[in-house]
């Protein structure tokens, strides 16, 4: 069975944005592969302006967002759904649904909706009570207006079974190992072997980036701090403003180059991740894939990933500590290996490929023929 599938809530691949975009790239790639019929939408001033990408076939449409600010995501949004409609798709994805659930009563008829419903949106601290309350009601109308759901991780899996009696299917994202390292990259950089420490994030409160830099202003290390993420917004503006004297602590920008990313990432003493809200994230596992020695932030999220293989912070004091007695070496090794064995064996991407795919052709064969008794909305594990 070869499927036509759209896949909509990214701005567009190759990625030059963030962890949908990621996804987005490497899945529609293993469909297209496979032989799937797979269309991806992208903004109309993505920088990659071909019609077809890797075998992938992209769909540009108008973006406001440059104009508008967060109002233009919902046209952006909206102006997909509406080419949508157009195609006559088996299956459409759709990745998030903050601004796209809203225009659930347009969602083609006809078509198997699939929802990946990210993270607690409505927990992320950088919104108002008021934005809150609408994302929790956005989550409602994706529960109403979707078919099926995948959940990127097993927390957000069973709040949504407790909280709307759904049964999503839990597949999480993928990586690959890294194993080609080259130090002329973070020479680049003027950086040498585990010179540094860094991160890796959007610049958002929730991904407490200020707490992990404050206790590192605190510590005594002389190694460099790599901050990579996009500083041109209100708290990343704030931040590189704040830690302006601590000529230790270095702001790259977004690096979107994987060779270089996975470089930095393999090549540094310490890898912090703060990311508290959201399922699967995408950057830990690079961190991961790269043999990173990681200190992250100690939530559910993190720890149902790293487990044991791992060093969790809650204070910027926990922070300083690490950063002046931790350092990547010879017994460390041990961690560092078990968790890019964890995604060779549990997230690379063929592995999360092959479950979307399956997950994919059940949902539309239920869709198309209900099945009376065992059906694809019983809970469902799969690898990662």
């Amino acid at each position: 069975m070869k499927l036509r599938i759209g896949i909509l809530g990214t701005r567009g691949i190759p990625n030059n944005y963030g962890g949908f975009e990621y996804f987005a790239e490497h899945l529609s790639q293993g469909l297209a592969r496979k032989g799937y019929e797979v269309y991806v939408y992208c903004s109309h001033n993505h920088p990659n302006q071909q019609a077809c990408w890797n075998g992938v076939h992209i769909v540009h449409c108008y973006d406001p967002e440059y104009l508008l600010g967060t109002a233009g995501q919902f046209l952006y949004d909206l102006n997909c759904i509406r080419d949508a409609r157009k195609r006559d798709y088996d299956i459409l994805l759709f990745l998030g649904y903050t601004s796209s659930s809203i225009w659930g009563p347009f969602f083609p008829a006809g078509t198997t909706i699939i929802s990946n419903m990210d993270g607690l949106e409505w927990k992320r601290s950088k919104y108002s009570p008021s934005v809150q309350r609408f994302l929790r009601y956005a989550e409602k109308l994706a529960i109403k207006h979707s078919d099926f759901f995948v959940a990127d991780s097993t927390y957000i899996q069973t709040y949504l079974q407790e909280k709307y009696q759904v049964h999503p299917v839990y597949i999480a994202y993928g990586a690959t190992v890294f194993n080609q390292p080259d130090p002329a990259v973070p020479s680049g950089y003027g950086l040498h072997s585990q010179s540094y420490n860094m991160l890796m994030a959007r610049m958002e409160p929730e991904n407490n980036i200020e707490m992990i830099l404050d206790g590192y202003h605190t510590s005594k290390s002389p190694l460099d701090f790599m901050v990579v993420g996009n500083t041109d917004n209100k708290f990343g503006r704030y931040l590189t403003n704040k830690f302006a004297h601590d000529k230790r602590i270095r702001f790259t920008g977004a690096i979107f180059n994987q060779q270089h990313i996975n470089n930095l990432i393999y090549y540094s003493n310490l890898y912090f991740h703060g990311h508290s809200v959201g399922g699967t994230n995408p950057s830990l596992l690079e961190a991961m894939g790269s043999q990173a020695l990681i200190i992250a932030q100690d939530n559910v999220f993190n720890r149902a990933v790293l487990e044991e293989n791992g060093y969790y912070f809650n204070t910027a004091a926990e922070v300083q500590q690490y950063a002046d007695t931790l350092s990547k070496n010879a017994g460390t090794q041990g961690i560092t290996f078990a968790n890019s064995l964890k995604i060779e064996q549990l997230y690379n991407w063929n592995k999360i490929i092959d479950a979307y795919e399956s997950f994919f052709i059940r949902c539309y064969q239920e869709k198309k023929l209900p099945l009376p008794v065992t059906s694809v909305l019983q809970p469902t594990k799969h690898p990662g």
